[in-house]
């Protein structure tokens, strides 16, 4: 029998196996006080007892889908094991920096592309265990390359802008870059 493969996350990550889980206070100290890289991660399954604990589980949102109806989505943060809330290096995560960020904003609708939409489960338990409002969520299609790679600034891919200026239209942007299918 083979091995079998090490768990990941909905991204492809590989899940944190929890070896540094159980420090003593004194180690944790120790880590902190040398230029050893640590993070600070949110033990997902006391998150979820606690949540469970306020009836506050299963936990969902509301989605607009592309045709403007609304769905509720329950939420699996479990998926992603012990997610990272800051590093040595960063002082907080992205995705305790838009919770909070959207809360604060008052955001009532967050709107972000489907690469994204996996990542609004830890959104979600964030929103949660700080007591902050849950906005109504639409992920939309990404632009994508010839080679259905999305389009993305840290893979210097040409922006929308580039694209207007080389002349090319909405309508071929729609239908060449993987937002709806070419009719036959």
């Amino acid at each position: 029998m083979g091995e079998a493969s090490p768990a990941t996350d909905p991204d492809g990550a590989l899940i944190y196996p929890g070896i540094y889980k159980n420090l003593s206070p004194d180690e944790i100290a120790a880590r902190r006080a040398t230029s050893t890289p640590y993070a600070l991660r949110l033990d997902m399954k006391k998150a979820i007892d606690l949540l469970k604990a306020r009836n506050n589980w299963p936990l969902t949102y509301t989605e607009i889908d592309p045709s403007g109806t609304r769905n509720t989505i329950e939420c699996t943060p479990a998926d992603w094991g012990d997610v990272v809330i800051a590093r040595k290096d960063v002082p907080t995560s992205y995705h305790l920096s838009v919770t909070v960020d959207d809360a604060i904003q008052k955001i009532s609708h967050v709107v972000r592309g489907r690469d994204l939409q996996a990542s609004t489960d830890i959104h979600r338990m964030l929103q949660a265990l700080l007591d902050l409002p849950c906005p109504t969520y639409h992920h939309h299609h990404l632009i994508n390359d010839e080679d259905g790679a999305k389009l993305s600034k840290s893979a210097a891919s040409k922006s929308l802008r580039m694209l207007r200026n080389e002349g090319v239209t909405p309508d071929e942007i729609w239908e060449n870059f993987g937002l709806i299918k070419k009719s036959a």
